[in-house]
């Protein structure tokens, strides 16, 4: 049996661009595994990037996606809005497979990170502060591109930068 080729390219310039775009969402889906049994989980989150253009979001320990990322790391976000008009598959969408970091409280790079984050969602301003908030920043360990149709490219994470 023949074996069929791959379909989903290489990153090219054209797909690190848009794949850049996408990053600069507000908001995405996050999926991650419940911390009590490993079953997936998926939350809408506030996002954002880190002055060194790490992916980042900031979360209450209260929301079980919080749990779930302290026992299993390892998690997805999908960035990407279908448009107003059109099949919603023909829209571009970043899959982004990461690596869940918590931000200490008394993390000397706290502090820059809190003015970043509030620079680009002012209304956080009421709780960023909360004892119970915490940035997590999301190590991109691989990507997936999907541009529409015939237009799919893995990424890696320095092609994310």
């Amino acid at each position: 049996m023949a074996t069929r080729p791959d379909p989903v390219l290489p990153a090219d310039d054209a797909g690190r661009a848009l794949s850049r775009d996408l990053l600069a969402a507000a908001h995405a889906a996050l999926s991650y595994l419940e911390a009590e049994n490993a079953s997936p989980g998926i939350s809408r989150i506030a996002f954002g990037l880190c002055p060194d253009g790490v992916p980042m979001t900031l979360i209450s320990a209260l929301a079980p996606h919080s749990a779930g990322l302290r026992a299993h790391p390892a998690c997805a976000l999908l960035l990407g809005e279908p448009g107003a008009k059109g099949d919603p598959l023909t829209h571009p969408r970043l899959m982004l497979q990461a690596r869940a970091e918590f931000v200490a409280p008394n993390a000397p790079d706290r502090p820059g990170l809190r003015a970043h984050w509030l620079a680009r969602h002012p209304k956080s301003k009421l709780y960023i502060d909360f004892a119970d908030f915490a940035f997590v920043r999301l190590h991109p360990v691989s990507a997936l591109l999907n541009g529409g149709f015939g237009r799919a490219f893995r990424l890696t994470p320095a092609d994310l930068v």
